[in-house]
């Protein structure tokens, strides 16, 4: 009897608790995703997603309305929600097209707006909006296939035969990208597949046809009582986000080394340097404030700029310090952009890393650019028409002529002359360059001419 009645207590707690559970109010944590697809939208599915975690919420849902956008931050953004713990939902309000798509494609439920299309894929170039070339269009495919597999299959058993067909197939998600795959009833090989909601809804790339998100919450989600949260991005996350944009940051990459060539042409504190130092804050900064750029790898970068100054001050020419601080420059700023700890790259996405190596040799290619226009520009009429001097200044000489009085007499060499280097004339340290070959450090050497600000000598 005891047993029976212990029995019936049990049986009547678990009953109270599936109730409670039934009546408990849920969080639901909205992300606007209202904008092109790029730095920013990335930093707003981070951050929603990790505040989602902190709230405990039960499920993550995207209001989506975009045209599109960058490639390599759709793919972080549809690599995030499908590693993401819970479960995350899309609503269509509109549009979904492009990266919007792949990042849809990568929910684990889609809902649309009654008038809103999910599709064209296809990769544009960013200047003119023409189709990019196929090895583009092909990696393209295989994500948004990839994302679609994800999903996996539906079993079902009809008369007794064991039907698998895909929960998303496949061929649908690359006929947005490629127009040359049919998809019979709803687009030839002319045309790239856009879908609307009810051709969505037929195709299973749609659970539910809703015109607000409530609709989507209470009616598909099953949650009557609940909590909509919204991510809510600060002026900071939008400067972040303006900051870590590929293009901003390759335009940063190329004043830093602009600024530090001019400023080595011109030795001085002035203001190539401070244009240098301000670029370099601004890259470093929001990389080390969002755990990318780490200590070290600031430190690597100042560390190279120290070898470089070094090569050209110290020991004249360019040898072993001078390729090693460049050396060390470029994967200050390639290790900043990917997140890597102490070198370990272990399930890093090869497309971050493609992304960085881009951005860093954009960058550098652009410096190399400014720096050969503005060194063509100097002296000529235009706004740097009062940066070097003019031909037709008379009574001024533009070099120190007390070098000259070495020409014919002897000295050491005081550094390896590989042509250029130092040498110790009368006890005094002169800018020198060899005539003829390298001349080792501690040589004796013969002063020929004095031009340029440097003495020219040789082996004596």
């Amino acid at each position: 009897m005891k047993k029976l009645r212990y029995f019936f207590l049990v049986l009547t707690g678990c009953f109270l608790f599936t109730l409670h559970a039934q009546g408990e109010k849920v969080t639901i944590y909205r992300i606007n995703i209202k904008e092109n697809i790029g730095s920013n939208t990335w930093i707003y599915l981070k951050n929603g997603l990790h505040e989602a975690i902190q709230k405990d919420a039960r499920a993550v849902l995207l209001h989506m309305n975009t045209y599109g956008g960058g490639v390599l931050e759709a793919d972080s953004m549809r690599t995030a929600i499908l590693n993401f713990p819970l479960p995350v939902y899309v609503f269509i309000d509109n549009n979904a097209a492009s990266a919007g798509a792949l990042i849809s494609i990568a929910c684990d439920s889609i809902f649309m707006r009654n008038s809103a299309s999910i599709g064209a894929a296809t990769v544009v170039e960013g200047g003119d909006g023409a189709k990019a070339p196929d090895k583009y269009q092909s990696y393209m495919r295989g994500i948004m296939r990839a994302t679609a597999e994800s999903h996996g299959k539906v079993v079902t058993i009809t008369g007794g035969d064991t039907i698998s067909k895909w929960k998303r197939d496949p061929l649908v998600a690359e006929a947005m990208v490629d127009e040359r795959i049919v998809v019979p009833g709803y687009v030839d090989s002319t045309q790239i597949l856009t879908l609307t909601a009810s051709q969505a809804v037929e195709l299973g790339y749609c659970d539910g046809i809703a015109e607000n998100v409530h609709e989507v919450i209470v009616t598909f989600l099953g949650y009557s009582d609940y909590d909509l949260e919204t991510y809510n991005p600060t002026f900071y996350d939008k400067i972040r986000g303006f900051l870590t944009n590929g293009l901003v940051q390759a335009l940063l990459i190329m004043l830093i080394i602009g600024g530090i060539y001019f400023e080595l042409q011109s030795p001085g504190i002035g203001f190539p340097t401070a244009i240098a130092l301000t670029a370099a804050l601004l890259y470093f900064t929001p990389l080390y404030l969002t755990g990318y750029a780490q200590n070290w790898e600031v430190l690597l970068f100042v560390l190279g700029l120290i070898f470089i100054v070094f090569e050209l001050f110290v020991v004249p020419g360019f040898g072993v310090t001078g390729i090693l601080g460049i050396l060390l420059v470029f994967l200050a700023l390639l290790l900043a952009l990917v997140g890597n700890i102490r070198f370990n790259f272990e399930g890093l996405p090869a497309t971050e890393i493609f992304r960085a190596v881009m951005i860093v040799l954009g960058g550098m290619g652009m410096s190399v650019s400014l720096i050969l226009y503005l060194s063509s520009r100097i002296g000529k009429p235009g706004i740097l028409d009062k940066v070097a001097l003019h031909a037709d200044q008379e009574g001024y000489v533009s070099v120190p002529m007390e070098p000259a009085a070495m020409v014919g007499k002897t000295g050491l060499a005081a550094t390896v002359l590989r042509p250029s280097g130092k040498v110790m004339v009368e006890g005094m340290y002169y800018d020198a360059v060899s005539l003829k070959g390298f001349i080792d450090r501690g040589d004796e050497v013969l002063v020929k001419r004095y031009e340029n600000f440097q003495l020219y000598v040789e082996r004596k």
